[in-house]
C-alpha cells in the first residue's frame, strides 16, 4: 500500500468515527451502534473505501495497543464492590464462564451453523459484556449502586478471561495445543502471568508518577503513562500472547487505587484517549465485515443471538444471584443488560483473519455472528436500558 493510500484510509476511518459520535450526541442513539454502522458503510459492506487488511501485520499491533489503552482506563476506574456484593460479582463471573460458554457453543453450532471448534471460539469471544459500552450506559441512565458497580466489574473481570480463552481455543483448532488439559494450563499461565505483571507494573508506574507529581509536570505524567503501559503490553504479548489484556486491567486498577497520584487529572486525559481509541477501532474493525458474512447466518443467526440474550444470560444470572445480595428488580435488570463492546469486536476480527489464513472454514461466519451479537445487544439493550431502569426504580433520585 502506498503512503498516500494509507493516509487516506486513516483519514476516512477517523472522520467516519468522529461523525458517528456527532450523530450519536445529537440523536441520543447509542454511539457504539452508530460507530459500527459507519464502519459497515465505509468498508466492504458499503462503499469499499477502507480495507483493514491493507494494514498487513500492523493491524494486529495497532488494535492490540489501542485495546490495552481502553482496558487500562477501565481498570483505572474499576470499583470492586465490598462484602457480599463483591462475592456476587465473582459468582456471576464463574457461573457465566461455565453456563454461558457451554450454552453458547451449542447454540452457535445448531442455529448459526458454526463448526463445534469455531462455535467454541465464538462463545469465548462473546462471553463478557463490554465495559466500554456498559459504563456510558450506566452513567447516562444514572443507575444506582451497587448495581452499577456490579455491571462494570463483571465486564472487566470476564473480558480478559474470554479473550485469552478464545485465543487458546483458536490455538487448539490450529493444532498448537493438544487436549483440554493443555488449554487449561495455558489459560492459567497467561491469566496469572498477565495479572502478576500488571500488578507489579502498576505499582512501579504509580511510584514513577509520584516522583513526577512532586516535580509538578503533568504533561510528562501522561506521556510516561502511555509509554509504560504500551511497553508492558508489548512485553506481555512477546512472552505470553494475550496476557497483555489482563495485565492492562490489573495495572490500571493498581494505579487507580493508590492515592499518591492526581488520579482525576490522569483519568480525564486517559479517558479522552480511550474514547478516541474506540472512535477509531469500531469503524476500522466493522469495515472488514461484509454482507456476504452476515446474510448466510439468516434467521438462525438472529435466533442464536436472541437466545443468548433472553435465555442463557437470565439463567446464568438467576443461578449466580441466589440469595439476598441483590433485590429482585436489580436481578431483572442485571439479567437483561449485557451489551458487547470493543474488545469483542477486536478479538473477532483478528481471530477471523488467523482462521482464514489457516484455511479453516467458517472464519467469515464467526466474524459476522460476533458483529451481529454486538449490534443486537447494544442496539436493543442500549435503547431499552433507561426505560427498564425507570420502571424498576433503579435510577438515582435527583436532588
Amino acid at each position: 500500500m502506498t503512503p498516500e493510500r494509507l493516509g487516506l484510509l486513516w483519514g476516512i476511518t477517523v472522520f467516519s468515527g468522529a461523525f458517528a459520535r456527532l450523530i450519536s450526541s445529537i440523536s441520543g442513539f447509542p454511539s457504539v451502534v452508530i460507530l459500527l454502522l459507519s464502519g459497515l458503510f465505509i468498508g466492504r459492506s458499503g462503499l469499499g473505501l477502507v480495507e483493514p487488511l491493507d494494514l498487513g501485520q500492523g493491524l494486529e499491533t495497532i488494535v492490540g495497543l489501542l485495546v490495552c489503552l481502553v482496558l487500562f482506563e477501565g481498570g483505572l476506574n474499576l470499583k470492586l464492590p465490598e462484602g457480599n456484593i463483591r462475592n456476587t460479582v465473582l459468582k456471576i463471573s464463574l457461573i457465566r464462564l461455565l453456563i454461558s460458554l457451554s450454552a453458547g457453543i451449542i447454540i452457535a453450532h445448531w442455529l448459526a451453523g458454526l463448526s463445534w471448534q469455531v462455535a467454541g471460539v465464538y462463545s469465548a469471544i462473546v462471553l463478557a459484556t463490554g465495559p466500554t459500552v456498559v459504563s456510558p450506559l450506566v452513567e447516562q441512565i444514572q443507575l444506582s449502586s451497587p448495581l452499577s458497580e456490579v455491571l462494570k466489574a463483571e465486564g472487566l473481570v470476564l473480558e480478559p478471561i474470554g479473550a485469552v480463552l478464545a485465543l487458546l481455543l483458536l490455538e487448539f483448532i490450529l493444532g498448537d495445543l493438544h487436549g483440554i488439559q493443555e488449554v487449561f494450563i495455558a489459560l492459567m499461565q497467561r491469566l496469572g502471568g498477565g495479572i502478576l505483571i500488571g500488578l507489579c507494573s502498576g505499582w512501579i508506574l504509580s511510584e514513577i508518577l509520584k516522583k513526577i507529581k512532586n516535580a509538578d509536570s503533568f504533561g510528562t505524567e501522561l506521556q510516561v503513562t502511555l509509554g509504560f503501559i504500551f511497553l508492558v503490553y508489548g512485553i506481555c504479548e512477546y512472552f505470553l500472547p494475550e496476557s497483555g489484556l489482563p495485565a492492562s486491567v490489573a495495572s490500571g486498577f493498581i494505579v487507580g487505587k493508590r492515592e499518591i497520584i492526581d488520579k482525576e487529572k490522569l483519568d480525564n486525559l486517559i479517558g479522552e484517549l480511550a474514547q478516541l481509541a474506540i472512535t477509531v477501532l469500531f469503524p476500522l474493525l466493522a469495515s472488514d465485515v461484509s454482507w456476504g458474512e452476515l446474510s448466510p447466518l439468516g434467521w438462525g443467526g438472529l435466533v442464536c443471538v436472541f437466545m443468548m440474550m433472553v435465555i442463557v444470560r437470565p439463567i446464568s444470572i438467576s443461578i449466580a444471584t441466589i440469595g439476598k445480595d441483590l433485590e429482585l428488580n436489580e436481578k431483572i435488570f442485571l439479567a437483561w443488560l449485557a451489551p458487547r463492546g470493543i474488545v469483542t469486536a477486536a478479538v473477532a476480527s483478528l481471530f477471523s483473519i488467523r482462521l482464514e489464513q489457516a484455511g479453516v472454514l467458517g472464519a467469515g461466519r464467526l466474524q459476522g455472528l460476533v458483529f451481529l451479537t454486538i449490534l443486537m445487544t447494544v442496539g436493543i439493550q442500549g435503547l431499552t436500558a433507561r426505560p427498564l431502569a425507570n420502571v424498576l426504580g433503579l435510577t438515582e433520585k435527583k436532588v
